[in-house]
């Protein structure tokens, strides 16, 4: 990655999230790019720079397609889950498709980028399995996040019905 200059809409693609979401990671100061000409170029350094401060990590496994996305909260600027007990859980949600997979992990992912402190050091991995339409949703936290996300994820999936 590190000599070659990518568009918004291929970091898009590789990261799996809507090109908007890109330009706000750019316009946040979150993602560096430079505009040439009237468009923003990242570099492969640039990218694994942002995907490293943000523990992000996207990989496209080989010919079973399945996609993972790992989104934390860990960071020096967050501070530390304020509660005793922690938990981890798995949801697995069975009959989804691409369009609704990237719904719900994008949604995913802007709750935990809105830093909101009482997430604490809160993880959520979403991995799909495309051949399967079979998405694992891997939640850690204190009860009260489990409990919410469980909540909102619950509510994106029967509402997205």
């Amino acid at each position: 990655m590190e000599d070659k200059f990518y568009s918004i809409d291929q970091i898009a693609e590789i990261l799996d999230m809507h090109h908007k979401t890109i330009r706000k990671f750019i316009t946040e100061g979150k993602l560096r790019a430079n505009k040439v000409g009237k468009q923003w170029r990242i570099t492969g350094h640039d990218l694994s720079l942002f995907m490293e401060s943000n523990n992000l990590n996207i990989s496209k496994e080989n010919e079973d397609k399945e996609q993972v996305i790992e989104f934390s909260t860990k960071g020096e600027n967050i501070r530390k889950s304020s509660g005793r007990i922690n938990v981890s859980t798995v949801a697995d949600i069975n009959e989804i498709n691409s369009d609704q997979y990237m719904r719900i992990s994008n949604t995913l992912i802007a709750l935990l980028n809105s830093k909101d402190a009482s997430m604490g050091n809160s993880t959520i991995n979403v991995k799909y399995y495309e051949k399967e339409n079979k998405l694992k949703v891997l939640l850690w936290g204190d009860i009260k996040f489990t409990e919410d996300m469980l909540s909102f994820i619950k509510m994106l999936v029967e509402g997205g019905k």
